[in-house]
């Protein structure tokens, strides 16, 4: 195959992922939405967490969240936990790496805040530490995994929500995971400014 097909192939298995999973995804994103609305209108705030590009999608999902995704609006209270270099290789180098959000989740974290766990594999070890500290601090938890969902699935209460890309390749499911947290914060803005419908 030539690297012009390749490359097609990848738009091609891209487009078809998500339109695979996205009848099934579009409920749970709207619940998950609506779970974040109420907890800004409470004052509470998201804390996100993940690790490598899951890191990245949550320091974007939070960039969108304190400043704005396609409409102007005042900034919601949003951090995330993955992108203070100092504080997570403290934490690594004293304790474990699994607890690297964990132990800022301890002192951050508040009854009614919002754990946005982000692992592709749904097995990531700090992430799933950063669930257990959520559900003991009374946070509500909103995932995006992948495959089955593996650990962080079975961590999940009826007051939480799964986002579950059910596709074995890790490209799709982070490619996915992107678009969840574009339609999170579309949904969001759009309850937030009273456009929706």
């Amino acid at each position: 195959m030539s690297l012009h097909d390749r490359i097609l192939e990848h738009f091609k298995a891209s487009a078809q992922a998500k339109l695979t999973v996205a009848e099934a995804l579009a409920p749970d994103i709207e619940r998950a939405a609506r779970l974040i609305v109420h907890c800004l209108a409470q004052g509470n705030k998201i804390l996100a967490s993940g690790n490598g590009g899951s890191a990245a999608h949550a320091q974007r999902f939070v960039s969108l969240m304190i400043n704005r995704f396609e409409q102007e609006r005042p900034g919601l209270a949003a951090l995330t936990l993955a992108a203070d270099s100092s504080t997570l290789t403290s934490i690594a180098n004293e304790h474990a790496f699994d607890q690297v959000f964990a132990r800022q989740i301890k002192a951050l974290g508040q009854p009614g805040d919002i754990l946005l766990a982000i692992s592709a594999s749904g097995h990531s070890p700090s992430v799933l530490q950063a669930a257990v500290t959520a559900r003991a601090r009374n946070m509500h938890i909103i995932a995006l995994a992948g495959r089955s969902g593996g650990g962080l699935a079975e961590q999940m209460s009826d007051d939480d929500v799964l986002l579950c890309v059910p596709i074995e390749s890790t490209a799709r499911i982070q490619e996915i995971h992107l678009l969840v947290i574009h339609c999170l914060c579309d949904a969001v803005d759009s309850v937030l400014l009273g456009v929706e419908e």
